[in-house]
């Protein structure tokens, strides 16, 4: 967490994830508009976010794209605030999904474990359950295959989708359609893609939520930063989190 602290010690690079809390996926160029300084300054602030992980980049044909990843925020929220100020906090997140663009979403984190054991977690339904709001997924894990996800106090199928890709233990893609409510069975269907690589040690994890219509429910989007915290607290360390999300349906 060293990292996180440092890069949020700078208010350039403060500034620099407002930009991308306001309009993620910008290029290198979009983004040195905001600010006076040089084409290289902006890069070295940038390359000191992405070590820290809050910055994630994709690239799209020529062009390389930034993301705030708001996965390690979590992380020391999960640590230290949730125990004494969860209510609010969970307010001032919900605010911060509303407002961030949801045509794309990266959500990036390293766990220390390994490629197989990360991928039984991913689709292993009853560990499945320990991180992701107690529900459980059911699925053959085969491409083309159906999954479901769902939970008996929750009184109804909470979603379901396809198994587009899988490639094991390396990566998963899924269409997702939700199904908890009302306003987020009306977004349709989106695509999940799970990305595994070894490093060292770790895996470093990339969850990717895309296929998002612009303006789309932020219930969608907005769990996968507590989803992520509590798969990488439980591999780590066979403990659960406790905040409100985590034990909606436990």
């Amino acid at each position: 967490m060293d990292a996180v602290f440092k890069a949020l010690a700078d208010s350039t690079r403060r500034d620099l994830l407002d930009e991308l809390f306001a309009n993620d996926g910008q290029t290198l160029h979009a983004l040195e508009a905001h600010f006076d300084m040089t084409r290289y300054g902006v890069m070295k602030h940038l390359r000191i976010l992405e070590e820290a992980g809050l910055v994630v980049t994709r690239r799209r044909g020529r062009e390389k794209l930034h993301f705030l990843n708001p996965v390690p925020i979590r992380l020391v929220h999960d640590r230290w605030v949730s125990k004494y100020a969860e209510p609010w906090a969970a307010g001032l997140s919900d605010l911060k999904t509303r407002l961030e663009s949801p045509m794309e979403k990266i959500f990036e984190i390293y766990i220390k474990t390994t490629p197989e054991r990360l991928w039984e977690a991913i689709t292993d339904g009853e560990i499945r359950s320990k991180y992701q709001f107690g529900s459980v997924i059911t699925s053959d894990w085969t491409p083309g295959g159906r999954f479901e996800m769902g939970n008996p106090k929750a009184g109804e199928l909470l979603g379901e989708g396809e198994n587009l890709e899988v490639d094991p233990p390396r990566r998963l893609v899924q269409s997702m359609r939700a199904l908890w409510g009302e306003d987020v069975k009306a977004e349709g269907t989106s695509r999940v893609t799970w990305e595994i690589e070894p490093v060292g040690d770790s895996c470093r994890l990339t969850v990717t939520h895309d296929q998002l219509r612009e303006g789309a429910n932020d219930q969608l989007y907005g769990g996968w930063p507590m989803i992520l915290s509590g798969l990488k607290t439980w591999l780590e360390t066979g403990e659960l989190l406790t905040t409100p999300g985590s034990l909606m349906y436990t």
